[in-house]
């Protein structure tokens, strides 16, 4: 992706903004424009106090961020509906305005430092640094950071907009005649790009799992309590309560070859992830982890049989764990070696018996071409 400066809004806000500019509150208020605001309200209002440090509030600026793919999307993403969210793409070169101000995280956090364009642009090779994250967490500051901001005062002008991004083709299509650029970029937007339905509840996905909104999300794990790649690596860093536990489960026989283990987690992955998420609306309650073991050891291949007896496990008791939805990555596939042509029609074969949603990822190592995917295939 090109180096840009990013704006979210909505997207009958669009046609408004290619004219007038992105503008600052107080000059949308002063010129009493009407527009479809997305972000909550009291959100928006808590900026009105905070000062540059120069005096003037942060209403006074246009925001834009480094990193587009932020919590405050997040929130965006879960309160409306992704079809009527759009972001546009600022040319870089608005860095060389000299009337601005640089944050290194969210502005409106008492944490964050508002510099002058000529104090803040040495920290601009740490920012970019700092918002190049797959996720984010408060406990290392990373959800304040991935937040940073360039404040440009009063107005974007819109000849500095050069891209739009949207979440899929059906969004660019309505955009089409405004004569800009549109980029249906799914992932910007944590969706899933899907490659085949299988039926209305099970489809099959590409994407990052972790973003799913599904209620329950699975790990593959081997059963020696050692998550060193892959997906069990991101999990084992960005949910730490998830690996205490996977440890504890292989010790005391929990987790074995055929018995996923499943972790009722009493907290919402979109609370963690979300901006201001004690405010925040249609949130999932919840969020577990099924734990399932695709091979003995780390060190070995895939077990396709343990596989296989760890799916029936999930088909009888499903409903009796009270899972709800769940995303679930081509297990054993990638690190662990098996092919798609292997375990591709087994998935299959045990997940479209699920009569509830799920998700099915295809391995990001390697590509599936489309006539593997086939119901012929899949379902034979």
């Amino acid at each position: 992706m090109k180096r840009q400066l990013y704006y979210i809004t909505h997207i009958d806000n669009v046609p408004s903004i290619l004219k007038q500019g992105i503008l600052s509150h107080a000059l949308i208020e002063q010129k009493k424009i009407e527009f479809t605001q997305i972000y909550d309200k009291q959100i928006v209002g808590n900026r009105h106090n905070i000062r540059t440090p120069d005096g003037r509030s942060l209403w006074d600026f246009a925001n834009l961020y480094f990193q587009p793919r932020n919590p405050m999307l997040y929130r965006v993403v879960c309160e409306k509906s992704v079809d009527d969210i759009v972001i546009l793409a600022i040319g870089f070169n608005i860095l060389n305005r000299e009337d601005t101000f640089i944050t290194d995280g969210n502005a409106a956090s008492l944490s964050s430092e508002i510099l002058p364009k000529s104090e803040g642009k040495g920290h601009i090779p740490r920012i970019m640094k700092n918002v190049d994250k797959e996720y984010w967490t408060d406990k290392d500051g990373s959800k304040r950071k991935i937040m940073a901001e360039f404040l440009i005062p009063e107005l974007v002008p819109p000849e500095y907009i050069q891209e739009i991004y949207v979440a899929n083709h059906k969004v660019s299509d309505k955009l089409s005649h405004l004569g800009k650029e549109i980029i249906p970029e799914p992932r910007m937007f944590f969706q899933s790009h899907i490659r085949k339905v299988i039926h209305p509840n099970f489809s099959i996905v590409e994407g990052d799992m972790f973003f799913s909104r599904m209620h329950t999300l699975t790990v593959s794990v081997n059963c020696v309590g050692v998550m060193g790649k892959g997906l069990a690596s991101r999990a084992k860093y960005q949910f730490p309560d998830v690996y205490v536990l996977y440890q504890d489960s292989c010790r005391n026989g929990g987790l074995r070859m055929g018995k996923p283990y499943l972790y009722k987690r009493e907290t919402s992955f979109d609370y963690e992830l979300a901006d201001e998420s004690l405010t925040l609306s249609n949130a999932n309650t919840e969020t577990w982890f099924l734990l399932f073991p695709t091979k003995q050891h780390w060190r070995e291949d895939a077990d396709i049989d343990g596989i296989e007896k760890g799916l029936e496990w999930l088909l009888n008791n499903y409903k009796k764990e009270g899972i709800k939805s769940i995303a679930m990555p081509t297990l054993g596939g990638g690190l662990g070696r098996l092919d798609w042509h292997q375990v591709g029609p087994l998935l299959c074969k045990y997940l479209s018996k699920l009569d509830i949603t799920v998700q099915l990822y295809l391995p990001a190592e390697k590509k599936v071409t489309d006539d593997l995917l086939s119901e012929d295939f899949l379902l034979k």
